[in-house]
């Protein structure tokens, strides 16, 4: 089994290597962390008043706001389906599961890339930010990035964005499995993370159940209120929202292979 998922694991990669999940994976932290560094380097002169954690956290909290709110689902959802959107144009799936590889490999295999792509842009999230930090420090010595190291802290902060999304991830997997059309699993998922933002920047005391407000109550649990930038962070990875994230990302996953099963051998 785990021969055939490596190889269906490549097989993705070489799918989907010239697509724009993949290339967003890349490009998108890459452009809204270089907007984060023009933005605070045309603004350094006002900021260089700023202690060093203070400006950790502003510069940061560029990325970091862009990507709790809607950025991160909408990127989770467009991933899901991106994945699934090659044998979907090209009605392979009978094909794909005809072949000497368990089913359970081929959708393993499929969910565990596009977990790998949310992944890796989670990740260089967190590389550019630290990257482009201590750059500033350089090209403007006013601005005293290297006299505060942040760069567990912000490793921390994208790791709880990523298990925030794995819940979304799972669900809008499943969805872009049963419609092949653009529209229902994108549209679903954009008025559902359109709701999810609401409903946790309102503080509705039950958000933390609903999947698509988890990237925003993450980030909010991380956040005290009334309280100067500089001092704000206060990093507690496991709340009860990510925990309810995990579970619904196992519990859909699992609950997909086998609804997944009996619907692509017809």
């Amino acid at each position: 089994m785990m021969k055939g998922f490596l190889l269906s694991f490549q097989s993705e990669f070489y799918k989907s290597r010239k697509t724009l999940g993949f290339w967003g994976a890349i490009i998108l932290p890459l452009l809204i962390t270089g907007l984060a560094f023009v933005s605070v380097y045309s603004k350094s002169t006002d900021l260089a008043k700023l202690p060093p954690m203070g400006l950790w956290v502003q510069f940061s909290m560029i990325s970091l706001g862009s990507m709790g709110s809607l950025l991160l689902p909408i990127y989770t959802i467009f991933v899901a389906y991106s994945v699934n959107s090659v044998e979907h144009k090209a009605d392979t799936w009978k094909t794909l599961f005809s072949l000497p590889i368990s089913r359970w490999a081929v959708y393993g295999a499929k969910y565990f890339y596009a977990f790998f792509l949310l992944f890796l842009c989670l990740a260089l999230f967190a590389l550019f930010n630290i990257a482009f930090g201590n750059l500033l420090s350089v090209v403007k010595p006013a601005l005293k990035f290297n006299e505060y190291h942040m760069e567990l802290q912000l490793i921390q902060v994208f790791y709880k964005l990523l298990l925030s999304a794995l819940g979304i991830l799972s669900i809008q997997f499943l969805l872009s499995l049963l419609w092949s059309d653009f529209l229902k699993p994108m549209g679903l998922g954009f008025v559902a993370s359109v709701a999810g933002v609401i409903l946790a920047s309102n503080n509705w005391e039950y958000s933390y159940l609903f999947p698509y407000a988890h990237p925003m109550g993450a980030l909010k649990s991380m956040l005290k209120q009334n309280q100067e930038p500089a001092r704000s962070f206060e990093i507690d990875i496991y709340t009860k929202d990510v925990y309810v994230s995990l579970a619904v990302a196992v519990v859909v996953f699992i609950a997909g292979y086998f609804i997944v099963q009996k619907k692509s051998v017809k």
